[in-house]
């Protein structure tokens, strides 16, 4: 339809393309966050295992015994790195 004065009638907002690249940015983000809500509702997430002390404390162990058994190829790395004395 032509007005005479004021050129074609405008269409309306659902047919501009522009209008929804705008609203499907917010859109998407509004369906991850209820995806993610609901991942988070629905699963377990068991972050402390029951002994978990125990573990560290193995942990710790094998750790000493690595720095132990590095220890002579340290002492190594370290005499050659000293410069001799005059």
């Amino acid at each position: 339809m032509m007005n005479e004065q004021h050129g074609p009638a405008p269409r309306p907002w659902w047919q501009h393309g522009h209008v929804w690249l705008v609203i499907s940015g917010p859109a998407v983000v509004v369906v991850a966050g209820l995806v993610t809500a609901w991942i988070a509702v629905r699963t377990d997430d068991p972050v402390v295992a029951v002994d978990y002390y125990r573990r560290g404390v193995e942990i710790n162990r094998t750790l000493a015994g690595r720095e132990k058994a590095a220890l002579p190829a340290l002492q190594g790395r370290n005499h050659a790195a000293t410069p001799t004395a005059p």
